[in-house]
């Protein structure tokens, strides 16, 4: 007996993946091993970039750090499944693994909504208080932040794998999805899903309002702060910097809210695997770009970090 066994007769499940079409497999291995790819690069560089260079000693890259780590765990917990799938036909995955993955993808997906809340706090502060920023985003502040983040993830995580994995599989072992997602293992069970449900919908909503309600109203003050600003310059470049956190911050819950805030009756199954793409792989591999890479601080510690590099190698030679 397993921590995760319940009283089904399951001891694997089969996914289906994003598609059966045989002459898809190898094109859609070689997309995602090239997004897994660039994912990982860009989010375990900019985690050693950030280590490497002191200037980036800051709160702002204390949260990015610990999102690209977020990034790469919970889009390791999906898309090296999906690959093997894609290039060996292997679909299967076992009932322990299943509710591993689904603990680490629920886990590091909650804690990516709550730094991702951190971080316009964050801004917030940086923006509408610049001369008390360093006085309110302490090191002290900036740990129990992220610690808060986590200790939210890893509990919210390990209550939704209690709860699914306490249904009995009893109708069929075929997800009707690319990795152990909620949703889709719900419409398997023979269980009574209403508890299942109304634990998804709550804590959901609760992520959701939570930390969109913190994200929008420290932009609301950010907007108008920036309005206010004599230099058009910098208004310009502070709404760019916006919209493209907010863009992205757009695509994340826009597709949390698709996918889990509904009764499982109104979902399409299929259309809920395609929008699954974007939180799981698209996001992860986006992100570094989006929030440090068009950034000049970053660039300028890259040049020096690269310089550094090749100058040290130019003299082992």
């Amino acid at each position: 007996m397993t921590w995760m066994e319940n009283i089904s007769e399951v001891t694997e499940f089969i996914l289906v993946g994003l598609t059966e079409a045989r002459g898809l497999q190898i094109p859609l291995f070689i997309i995602f091993t090239f997004i897994y790819f660039v994912t990982l690069v860009g989010n375990l560089g900019m985690i050693l970039l950030i280590l490497l260079d002191s200037r980036l000693h800051t709160p702002m890259y204390f949260f990015l750090s610990n999102l690209s780590l977020v990034d790469c765990v919970y889009s390791s917990a999906i898309t090296p499944k999906v690959m093997v799938g894609f290039l060996t036909g292997d679909k299967i995955i076992s009932y322990n693994a299943c509710a591993t993955q689904m603990f680490f993808f629920a886990a590091f997906a909650t804690i990516e909504s709550f730094l991702l809340a951190s971080m316009a706090f964050d801004r917030h502060a940086a923006v509408c208080n610049p001369l008390h920023y360093t006085t309110t985003m302490t090191s002290t502040v900036c740990v129990l932040l992220v610690t808060g983040c986590y200790l939210c993830g890893l509990v919210q995580s390990s209550i939704h794998v209690a709860f699914t994995f306490h249904l009995s599989f009893c109708h069929s072992n075929v997800i009707n999805h690319f990795f152990c997602d909620i949703p889709a293992l719900l419409s398997l069970s023979c269980s009574d899903i209403s508890t299942n449900e109304i634990v998804l919908f709550t804590l959901a909503s609760f992520n959701v309002l939570l930390t969109l309600l913190v994200i929008l109203n420290s932009y609301l003050f950010i907007f108008i702060a920036i309005l206010r600003m004599n230099s058009a310059e910098g208004r310009k470049k502070a709404f760019s910097t916006c919209a493209s956190h907010l863009a992205t911050v757009s695509i994340f819950y826009g597709t949390i809210i698709f996918m889990y805030l509904q009764p499982s009756s109104s979902h399409s199954l299929d259309t809920d695997k395609m929008a699954s793409v974007f939180y799981t792989m698209i996001i992860p591999m986006l992100n570094p770009v989006v929030y440090s890479l068009r950034n000049k601080e970053v660039k300028n510690a890259f040049k020096k970090v690269y310089g550094k590099a090749t100058s040290s190698l130019g003299s082992a030679f």
